[in-house]
């Protein structure tokens, strides 16, 4: 062989190897294209498949990804068989490529009679070249599929090269599955928040104005749930010859739930206390109607209704493990109107009253929460219900409004940027 014809040898081979290293770069460079320009994973992994097959000689593969909920392989593209008649596959499967390739984080070369598995007969003919779709974290590489080919048209066996190749291209694949994952939690909280957040102003539009019991008594408050929604609430009614009622009340818990219960609670109340002047009698009836919703979610509600009667200068009230109910006088004494029961649902006995006098125009009833009192600041420290009772003190004279703007400062201040771990709630009322 002359020097000129093992030149034009080497040139033929160069130019082989160059031709088929453009087939390569052109074929990563279209799947690039592929998932950069469709949202739909499964739609791309179909055009995916197809490319690959083409550039290898494959008549038949498969992409699978894993869904960890279930802990299968599932198929999201199918090249040369009916994609309805594939069947998931268990990661821990020992007889099938799919499951090994999983679980090793390897790509490789099954030959003809090696690894047969009955799941991946539709998209097997004699041997298999597999590669794991991978994504690199930060802790390391994480599987997220695998990509499986068979069939070679030539009938040429797959070669190292087609190996090298088809792990390139499935960790291309493996950036996509991220990013759908990333797209759908993203929308999928977005969609959380949107619901959390309707469900919010559903909840407070369910607490009424204060202004529902003017004339005979002027009202200020305030709800501030720890989470979208809550389970602290008040209510108001106005009764007839000039008398008021009021309710306050508190979940055992936060979130849905309790949510729910506070929901009942006012709707029922909103009927019991026009059916009965007796706070009492209207908070008996309300645990007849709560019963089974309580014992079913295992909640317990502490409440404090009072029904003010101005013209008979007298407060009478029901108090079922509500601590934080109080009448400041004008000179500044605070009464605590403690409570005559446990909360509901941890008692069965019917709820007791109890009465004291009431001072038109000068008494300030004070109705709120321990998410209000229990509150703590980036130190942990309890903001207390005396410095609460303080700022009311302080500001008793003046409107209602101002007295829970003062308690909210108060405990905004006391807090900073420290996140609420409980809903917090404050009426104030002066007839």
């Amino acid at each position: 062989m002359t020097e000129l014809d093992i030149a034009l040898r080497e040139a033929k081979l160069a130019a082989q190897q160059l031709s088929e290293s453009w087939e390569e770069i052109n074929l990563l460079y279209t799947i690039g294209e592929i998932l950069g320009r469709t949202l739909n994973l499964d739609d791309a992994s179909r055009t995916i498949l197809n490319e690959i097959s083409e550039t290898v000689g494959a008549k038949l593969g498969a992409i699978y990804v894993h869904d960890a909920s279930s802990g299968l392989l599932r198929p999201v593209a199918v090249l040369g068989a009916d994609a309805a008649k594939m069947t998931p596959i268990a990661i821990d499967d020992t007889a099938s490529v799919a499951a090994h390739i999983f679980r090793t984080k390897e790509p490789m070369l099954v030959r003809e009679g090696e690894m047969q598995s009955p799941l991946e007969a539709l998209v097997r003919k004699g041997a298999m070249l597999s590669a794991p779709i991978m994504w690199t974290s930060p802790t390391g590489g994480v599987a997220l599929g695998v990509v499986t080919l068979s069939g070679r048209r030539t009938g040429a066996h797959f070669t190292a090269g087609d190996q090298k190749l088809v792990a390139a291209i499935a960790s291309q694949i493996g950036a996509a599955i991220r990013i759908d994952h990333f797209l759908k939690d993203s929308l999928a909280t977005e969609r959380l928040a949107h619901e959390m957040q309707l469900a919010h102003e559903l909840q407070m539009r369910l607490l009424p104005s204060p202004g529902v019991v003017a004339p005979d008594a002027t009202c200020a408050a305030r709800v501030e749930p720890a989470l979208s929604v809550g389970g602290d609430f008040y209510h108001l009614f106005k009764l007839g010859q000039g008398r008021t009622g009021v309710l306050i009340g508190d979940v055992s818990s936060h979130g849905y739930q309790a949510a729910l219960i506070m929901a009942l609670t006012m709707s029922a109340m909103a009927i019991h206390a026009q059916n009965s002047d007796d706070p009492a009698q209207a908070i008996a009836a309300l645990l007849a109607s709560l019963a089974h919703e309580l014992s079913e979610t295992e909640m317990f509600l502490s409440l404090c209704y009072v029904v003010i009667d101005p013209a008979r200068g007298e407060l009478r009230y029901a108090n079922t493990g509500h601590p934080h109910a109080f009448v400041v006088a004008a000179d500044g004494t605070v009464d605590r109107l403690t409570a005559t029961d446990p909360p509901l649902g941890l008692g069965v006995e019917a709820p007791r009253g109890s009465r004291r006098a009431w001072q038109r125009g000068s008494d300030l009833l004070v109705l709120f929460t321990d998410g209000i009192s229990d509150a703590r600041d980036d130190r942990g420290r309890v903001l207390g219900e005396a410095r609460v009772l303080e700022v009311v003190k302080a500001r008793r004279a003046e409107a209602p409004q101002r007295v829970v703007d003062g308690v909210f400062a108060l405990l905004e201040g006391h807090m900073g940027r420290v996140t609420p771990e409980d809903d917090q709630a404050l009426v104030v009322l002066r007839s």
